[in-house]
């Protein structure tokens, strides 16, 4: 990695001098369509807000707060926080109310900037509660809340190049970048410290095993706010990969045909609704086609990428290639180098399948306090390990204790819990190993996570239970979209169970069966029935004691905005917990 790059708005000049010129450094849609801005815009803008940050009196270690969708501007405003040796305070849009109010105030912040009016409605009440904020600011025009433009247009008349030059000089890589406040499952969030050195050591990393260059692109959607997504923007800085900004959660699918990107980085969640969608539209085929989707698939499944499975599978997988996957590529723009995956467990059966179709499919594994990556997966030879999440990354130590806990000591640990000295002892031990809370095994080389220790129960039986990997196992099956195991001093594991209603509605209209409404639906024995299979057979892949006896369906599917997923798409077990409580009892009644 290039020395010169040792604080993250370092990368600025990096890209003017290796990749300018350059007309699509960033891209977002706006009234429909795609505005780029070219690395002067971009240098020029960062400049015009830091030099407005320095009018208004901003000081180096002041906390400064973004509450907003993917954007250019949301860069803009993170190097120019930066520049000026401010921290950077991502916010999560999609939080509640009560961890907006913990996070303002307890980060202290004094100036915020905020994308759009409904996000400012959600917050404004807050505002008398918060004398420390000095000011706020909108990237589209908010009744009653200053433009952001009018900071660019200040800096413009009142430049301070030699001052801002004197402290980006002063500023040290050790220093605190970022304070991101991780969405958690329980409690009020954590404030985790990140320095300049901490996100670049995992840049310097991981760089190298994304198969792209200058003149490639990213779709880029998972939240900035978030370190996994904020770190792989630093990586496409560096090697001058063009970011497209997609407009929401339900454009993706247009906005990559848009774009044909090289490289996406997900979350599991979105590459099994690809896969879902994919798979209903292949069985809605009839005779001849049908049957060769449904064969290909299956090859693509067998394929082990870690083996040589010899000319005869290599005949049927080129075939399978050039009648079935050519049509996945196309629908993923056709230029798709490689998917990224992290945040959470990913079926190894849609690495195989989607690597088989030559979009490969690199799964990793960290958290917001290692910023983020501890392992990755990666291409070449023996490099892509399905059921693991790679090997540890280099700079990176990791061992398991004898508990079966994964540790982590390297550049990229965080600094701490923000005001949290006492928590932060508690992960970090006085020799610099980190405390995931997840528990793994390394075997030759390769790290497999076994479950999280908080989330491993015991049964009444004695028996211990970790219910992520039988969830990750069960939402292999097409009928079930979200899965919730329980069961812990009970004499068996029971589970809630969230169908896939696109296709359990398909399976439906096949079979006759009249509803109204997806309450209805599911209290239709012969749906029951039907996930019943489904579990019988899934149970077979699990010892006795963890199979699930007992189940019982959910009417809507899970999210952010019905609360049971986190801002970043894992299960809040605590609130599932209490939202199902009476579900959970009638269950071990």
């Amino acid at each position: 990695m290039d020395n010169k790059v040792s604080r993250i708005f370092d990368l600025l000049p990096h890209y003017e001098q290796k990749f300018n010129p350059k007309s699509d450094v960033l891209a977002g849609k706006e009234n429909g369509k795609w505005v780029a801005y070219d690395i002067n815009q971009y240098r020029e803008t960062v400049n015009a807000i830091s030099f407005a940050f320095l009018q208004l009196g901003v000081k180096p270690g002041d906390k400064i707060a973004t509450i907003s969708v993917n954007m250019p501007e949301w860069n803009f405003i993170d190097m120019a926080v930066l520049q000026v040796g401010a921290i950077h305070v991502p916010i999560y849009p999609t939080i509640s109310e009560a961890d907006y109010q913990f996070i303002l105030h307890h980060s202290e912040v004094s100036y915020v900037f905020i994308s759009a009016g409904d996000l400012y409605r959600k917050v404004k009440h807050l505002l008398p509660e918060m004398p420390h904020i000095k000011d706020w600011y909108s990237f589209r025009d908010i009744d009653g809340v200053k433009k952001y433009d009018e900071l660019i247009q200040l800096g413009n008349r009142h430049p301070m190049n030699a001052e801002l030059e004197r402290i980006k000089s002063s500023i040290n890589p050790n220093d605190t970048a970022t304070l991101i406040y991780t969405s958690g499952t329980t409690g009020n969030p954590k404030g985790v410290m990140l320095s300049h050195a901490n996100l670049l050591s995992n840049v310097a990393a991981v760089h190298h095993i994304f198969p792209v260059d200058q003149f490639c692109k990213a779709v880029s959607y998972l939240p900035l706010c978030h370190v996994y997504e904020r770190m792989n923007i630093y990586v496409y800085h560096y090697l001058g990969v063009s970011i497209y900004y997609a407009e929401n959660m339900g454009t993706i699918a247009d906005n990559i045909r848009e774009v044909s990107p090289e490289i996406l980085t997900t979350v599991p969640r979105l590459l099994e609704k690809v896969y879902d969608k994919i798979m209903s539209k292949g069985l809605k085929t009839k005779g001849f086609k049908k049957k060769i989707f449904l064969w290909a698939v299956k090859t693509g499944h067998q394929f082990e990428p870690m083996e040589n499975q010899g000319w005869w599978f290599g005949l049927k997988l080129t075939i399978a290639n050039k009648l079935v996957f050519s049509k996945w590529r196309e629908a993923l723009g056709g230029k798709m180098r490689v998917i990224v995956s992290g945040g959470a467990a990913l079926q190894p059966r849609l690495i195989k399948v989607f690597t088989a179709a030559q979009i490969p499919v690199l799964e990793g594994y960290g958290l917001t306090e290692t910023s983020p990556v501890i392992a990755v997966n990666t291409l070449g030879n023996k490099g892509i390990n399905p059921g693991t999440v790679g090997k540890p990354i280099e700079n990176v130590n990791v061992k398991i204790s004898d508990e079966g806990e994964i540790m982590v000591q390297g550049p990229n640990v965080m600094q701490g819990y923000y005001k949290n000295p006492e928590l932060t002892k508690t992960v970090l031990d006085e020799d610099g190993w980190f405390h995931t809370g997840d528990k793994g095994v390394l075997s030759d080389g390769y790290l497999r996570i076994t479950g999280r220790i908080k989330e491993i129960f015991k049964t009444s039986m004695g028996k211990y239970i970790s219910p992520a990997l039988i969830e990750n196992k069960f939402k292999e099956s097409a009928f079930i979209d979200g899965i919730f195991v329980v069961g812990e001093h009970q004499k068996f594991a029971a589970a809630l169970i969230v169908p896939d209603f696109e296709h359990l509605r398909v399976w439906c209209r096949k079979n006759s069966i009249k509803y109204t409404t997806e309450a209805e639906m599911i209290l239709n024995k012969d749906v029951r029935f039907v996930i019943k299979k489904e579990i019988d057979l899934l149970n077979r892949h699990f010892g006795d004691f963890e199979q699930i006896k007992k189940f019982d369906l959910v009417d809507h599917e899970w999210s952010v905005a019905t609360g049971e997923l986190t801002a970043n798409l894992k299960l809040k077990r605590a609130y599932i917990c209490e939202k199902y409580k009476d579900k959970i009892e009638t269950l071990f009644a």
